[in-house]
């Protein structure tokens, strides 16, 4: 039987993928990255904002055809949308046969071996259940680099989030479990860690009373053959002076962090419920700055929030043109049900959080391309993504890019490179976001 998995979201969506995969593999069962193949579609997927959810719906309704045709013999869907409208799918798309809830990713295999006996069955488990933690996965980023997520749920409710009903609140991943699946994901070939959730910040207090995470990245540093540790989805507030400390010390954790803020006015981040105010996010940012001089701060924006005015507005582009943050994203306000902020008044015309997003990203293209020109004559060490087909040249990374979202280094060169190789790189131009370079003589 061969199944073919279409994973989408993000990329704490894609480790339950891999783990899916896994389990699916014991099984025996093989796969298959072409529809006319399968035996089985699985679909995991997202339903952070409207166009994720229209994308998820979108490819259930697509691979349903497979199913009504009679060219598939069953379809399973998974996932944040399948945990919070599995009622929905199942009457409006008869053809879907099971739903695997977000905590109960470990039945995948049962639940497609009940839909092939004719007897579907969903699964369904409580959010406050124990996150998936020390499994082994099937690694889909290339072998090189791979996700290692660290807790599930949040607490922090933000009234515009989702996340809290459809994954639960902040649930930890215990150290040991992610020590012996980092060292299982490194001895597979993988020389990057990047550390997910919804906030990696407050790793740990719920397990150990404390924030754990400097103590869990002094643990994954001692892994000899992991080159980098990447680290994602920071919350401003819950940065110490330990993580910061830790960031110093130790050589394999990339100086780069991603610290979401959502916005530069104060008015705003009160609605969002956010824990911060703008000039908190300053002090915050600075205190990084002084402290690891060379690091790269990467952050996300939603434009058109709720009672959002366009004083509000220009007091984002000053915080961002103040900032010159390394790496910006903007999202335009996504209204979802259930969500305190979809009920608030003065919700903005969808032309206008266009227009905003596009004010903030061209001020935003002026600072990140000063920055890439910025970089010119360094030294910077890169790990080799791939090679560019009929030319003498190959695809990089440096510290300061995260796979998927950042930019990327172009090193021209005749010398035979592996993808995942680490390479010194004289930086020599840039274009747009990404570098162009050779490799170091020295």
């Amino acid at each position: 039987m061969k199944i073919l998995f279409i994973s989408l979201g993000c990329d704490k969506n894609l480790v339950d993928s891999e783990v899916m995969l896994k389990e699916l593999s014991r099984e025996g069962y093989s796969f298959t990255d072409d529809e006319l193949e399968a035996d089985v579609i699985v679909v995991n997927t997202c339903c952070f904002i409207n166009d994720a959810k229209e994308e998820s719906i979108n490819t259930i309704l697509e691979m349903a055809e497979l199913k009504k045709s009679g060219q598939i013999k069953a379809l399973i869907v998974t996932g944040c949308l399948a945990q919070r409208y599995q009622d929905e799918i199942q009457k409006e798309i008869p053809e879907v046969d099971a739903i695997v809830g977000t905590t109960a990713i470990l039945s995948i295999a049962q639940a497609i071996k009940d839909a092939l006996k004719g007897e579907p069955e969903n699964h369904m488990d409580a959010l406050d259940k124990a996150p998936v933690g020390g499994r082994e996965r099937i690694v889909t980023t290339g072998g090189y680099y791979a996700y290692l997520k660290i807790a599930e749920g949040c607490d922090k409710h933000c009234t515009y989030c989702i996340i809290p009903k459809v994954r639960g609140n902040y649930r930890s991943i215990p150290a040991e479990d992610l020590i012996k699946e980092a060292r299982a994901l490194v001895s597979g070939g993988v020389r990057e860690l990047i550390l997910v959730a919804q906030e990696t910040t407050l790793y740990g207090r719920d397990l150990y009373g404390k924030k754990y995470l400097p103590q869990l990245l002094r643990d994954l540093c001692k892994i000899e053959e992991l080159e980098w540790i990447r680290i994602l989805y920071c919350y401003p507030e819950e940065i110490t002076d330990e993580l910061i400390q830790v960031m110093k010390e130790e050589k394999k954790i990339c100086h780069y962090l991603d610290v979401p803020v959502q916005s530069g006015s104060d008015a705003v981040l009160r609605r969002m419920g956010r824990r911060t105010d703008a000039g908190q996010i300053k002090n915050i940012i600075g205190r990084l700055r002084r402290e690891i001089p060379d690091i790269c701060i990467r952050t996300t924006l939603i434009s058109g929030f709720p009672g959002e005015t366009e004083a509000n507005h220009e007091e984002t582009m000053d915080f961002v043109n103040e900032l010159s943050f390394d790496r910006l994203g903007v999202f335009t306000y996504s209204a979802e049900e259930d969500t305190p902020a979809a009920q608030m008044p003065d919700q903005i015309p969808e032309e206008i959080k266009e227009r905003r997003r596009d004010e903030i990203m061209e001020l935003q293209q002026e600072i990140a391309f000063d920055a890439a020109r910025g970089m010119i004559g360094r030294k910077v060490k890169a790990m080799i993504e791939g090679k560019v087909s009929d030319e003498d040249a190959y695809v990089a990374r440096t510290y300061k890019d995260a796979p998927g979202v950042d930019g990327y280094l172009f090193i021209n060169t005749d010398r035979t490179f592996m993808s995942g190789d680490f390479v010194d790189v004289r930086i020599t131009g840039s274009n747009a976001y990404d570098l162009i370079g050779e490799i170091a003589a020295d």
